[in-house]
């Protein structure tokens, strides 16, 4: 789904204008950046009853190229995990 036809379905659940959509939508995505900004420390940010975004480190190792099979370096990196809550993955028919 596109952020635009998102907005659109948020607009025609919540008996609003596009416009006014887009600006909740904006909000709402404006926050949860606001809180991964601040989960840097913590390393996760929860969601009520959406769910928890998680900030995991990934610790440089190597790696092997499949087509040469030459050892290379893989560097250090961080990742963004998000675990859906238990309200999310019945509504998805998971749980």
């Amino acid at each position: 789904m596109s952020k635009a036809e998102f907005i659109a379905n948020v607009a025609a659940a919540g008996d609003m204008t596009n416009a006014e959509a887009k600006r909740v939508v904006e909000l709402v995505f404006g926050q949860v950046e606001d809180g991964l900004k601040k989960a840097k420390k913590e390393g996760k940010y929860t969601i009520g009853t959406f769910g928890t975004f998680t900030i995991t480190k990934r610790p440089a190792r190597k790696g092997r190229n499949p087509r040469t099979g030459e050892e290379i370096k893989i560097k250090a990196s961080k990742s963004l995990r998000f675990r859906p809550s238990t309200n999310l993955k019945t509504a998805a028919g998971i749980k």
